[in-house]
């Protein structure tokens, strides 16, 4: 036992004294003073050395979209590195088409600013904006997806595009009888499900997939907690309004975009014929079914159709059953090139949808896709 304990005291003391040493090398060997960082046209900023790009932008309060918390993990943290950059790390390229390599295209996570360095970001990363939200109200939507209803600090306010995301922060926290606790802080990407007019509240739908920062909302966090969180993101927005009609088709969580989209054409009163499909496994999988009750109501054309794919007899459900995507087979009418489609869901659902719509004659150039 004396020899056991001794061993793990060396190996301790061995493990400390490691650890000692990188925090020293990292403060003081590699130690890369100041470096100017120039984005886009904008005269350089002074900052730092050492740390990596995300970082560092984050640190100037610059956001680009992450949710590994800068692991490398979900290819999310994209831009363009012109100058300074180093070489294309390995870790990278699993994230990086050959067209995104011709193009300067890194992983913001992985590059490290150890040089002057300039890159090139979209212009609208400079909206993005950080914000101490207190959770306003959680509800119980259906047994694995809560809304929750964030307030903005006083006097300040967010605009976004009808589709778009932001991104919360799970802290640290421990864990409970059924759940394991996070020593790291993660972000997260959720859908806005709230009116763009709404500035100084955002809602979201956040379903529970014993992730960590789902098992934060689901099992941690509390109203009148406060909560960082960063946004607005993301391409899949309502588009410039021809006249046409629109298809909304989605499932699970993914109907929080869709509904910003529903209130945007009820906001701006746009008399657009809409379809809305939206699949669920039982009656008590739906949810939203007032609002959904209010655009057939207030919406100049809209209909709701929800497909169940699990129902029994006991259900006494006399909707659609199957999938989402036999909803579409069999209600799109074929030769429907004038349809605009927004779809939000998972990647084999939005595949699968992409091709029964292409059939029907609908061009991809119509259709818009968030893929979770």
């Amino acid at each position: 036992m004396a020899i056991i304990l001794q061993t793990v005291l060396i190996l301790s003391i061995i493990s400390a004294v490691l650890a000692l040493a990188l925090t020293f090398a990292d403060k003081y060997i590699a130690d890369y003073g100041e470096v100017e960082l120039k984005i886009n046209d904008q005269d350089p900023m002074v900052v730092p050395g050492g740390s990596s790009l995300l970082t560092t932008l984050r640190d100037n309060k610059i956001f680009i979209p992450s949710a590994c918390g800068g692991k490398g993990s979900c290819g999310y943290c994209k831009c363009q590195v012109l100058e300074g950059g180093g070489p294309v790390l390995a870790t990278e390229l699993p994230w990086l088409s050959k067209e995104e390599l011709d193009n300067n295209t890194r992983l913001s996570c992985q590059v490290k600013v150890k040089n002057d360095i300039k890159i090139q970001i979209p212009e609208e990363l400079f909206n993005v904006k950080e914000y101490d939200v207190v959770v306003d109200s959680i509800e119980d939507v259906t047994d694995k997806i809560k809304k929750i209803r964030w307030k903005l600090p006083e006097g300040e306010s967010i605009t976004f595009k009808p589709g778009q995301y932001i991104q919360i922060m799970a802290p640290q926290y421990d864990g409970g009888e059924d759940f394991e606790g996070s020593d790291e802080e993660v972000y997260r990407a959720y859908s806005i499900a709230s009116s763009a007019r709404d500035h100084g509240y955002i809602e979201n739908f956040i379903g529970y997939t014993q992730g960590i920062c789902s098992t934060y909302v689901h099992k941690v966090m509390k109203e009148g907690d406060i909560v960082n969180m960063n946004g607005p993101y993301g391409d899949f927005y309502y588009q410039e309004d021809d006249g046409g009609p629109i298809l909304l088709i989605g499932a699970g969580t993914g109907m929080a975009p869709l509904l910003s989209l529903l209130y945007h054409i009820r906001d701006n009163k746009i008399t657009r014929k809409v379809r809305m499909y939206f699949g669920a496994r039982t009656p008590d999988d739906l949810f939203a079914l007032e609002e959904m009750k209010m655009f057939e109501e207030e919406i100049a054309d809209f209909k709701f159709l929800p497909t169940l794919s699990r129902t029994t007899p006991e259900m006494n459900w006399t909707g659609d059953t199957g999938r989402v995507t036999d909803s579409v087979e069999k209600y799109v009418e074929e030769g429907g090139g004038d349809w605009t489609a927004y779809l939000c869901g998972s990647p084999r659902m939005i595949e699968s949808i992409i091709e029964s719509l292409t059939a029907k004659g609908i061009t991809e150039d119509r259709i818009y896709y968030d893929a979770f």
